[in-house]
């Protein structure tokens, strides 16, 4: 069977994706930053390993005992929410390092052995945020965008070696992990003349009872992008980001 890598499966989106695949009897490489055996179900097609994405060694490293790799599927990200005065610098260079750049180095280190073999597809999973402008979320949304841009760039790179790229973009999950990731980069608090947004902004989404996107949503949606070929670039996951790319 193929091999799909995952990144980012200690919870949420890339958890559910690599149940997902197992499911259907791929092999699977299941990578985080810290490893838990517990939350996956116990098969020896499935493989935990330790990875950083923000680490050269530590992708060398997984990329090396993975060995033939199929499907990548670039989760890993972290969240954040500030008004951009609010945002530290080292903050935005986090955001950037995992969500990005991160990315760019899975690529990097994955795409040599699928062009030589002209055979592989990588997806690429960002955020539907990159469909509308949002308040609060500019360098989390620069960070998702980015990767939607180069993302196309490269799949023109990639065709002529049989090698697809695709982007899955998952409307809002609060069932994730997204909120504490982004409490753990707000040192600071929001700036004080935006507190008036940012209560409204929250006000706004505990009022919110519109349609969410679930982990089965993405899992199901990078499923597609991976087995069918004729895929479009971008999928939107769950019925709330399937909207927004419809609203034009």
């Amino acid at each position: 069977m193929p091999t799909i890598l995952i990144t980012g499966c200690s919870s949420g989106f890339g958890l559910e994706i690599a149940r997902h695949f197992a499911a259907r009897d791929w092999d699977v490489v299941a990578t985080m930053r810290t490893p838990r055996e517990d939350v996956l179900p116990a098969s020896e097609r499935v493989r935990v390993l330790p990875l950083d994405v923000t680490s050269a060694d530590s992708i060398a490293a997984v990329v090396a005992a993975a060995g033939s790799i199929d499907v990548l599927v670039n989760n890993a990200g972290i969240g954040f929410l500030n008004a951009l005065e609010g945002t530290p610098a080292e903050a935005a260079r986090q955001i950037f390092e995992t969500n990005t750049l991160g990315t760019i180095a899975m690529m990097q280190a994955v795409l040599p052995q699928m062009r030589e073999r002209r055979d592989g597809v990588v997806v690429n999973v960002t955020s539907s945020v990159t469909y509308r402008p949002l308040p609060l979320l500019s360098v989390y949304t620069a960070s998702k965008a980015a990767v939607n841009a180069f993302s196309d760039s490269v799949a023109v790179e990639l065709a002529p070696f049989n090698v697809r790229v695709r982007v899955v973009l998952p409307g809002r999950a609060p069932t994730t992990r997204f909120g504490e990731n982004a409490r753990a980069l707000m040192t600071g608090g929001f700036p004080e003349p935006y507190m008036p947004l940012v209560e409204q902004v929250m006000a706004g989404w505990q009022q919110d009872t519109g349609p969410t996107t679930s982990s089965e949503d993405v899992a199901e949606a990078v499923w597609r992008a991976v087995t069918d070929i004729s895929a479009p670039a971008h999928l939107p996951a769950g019925a709330d980001a399937i909207a927004w790319s419809q609203a034009g």
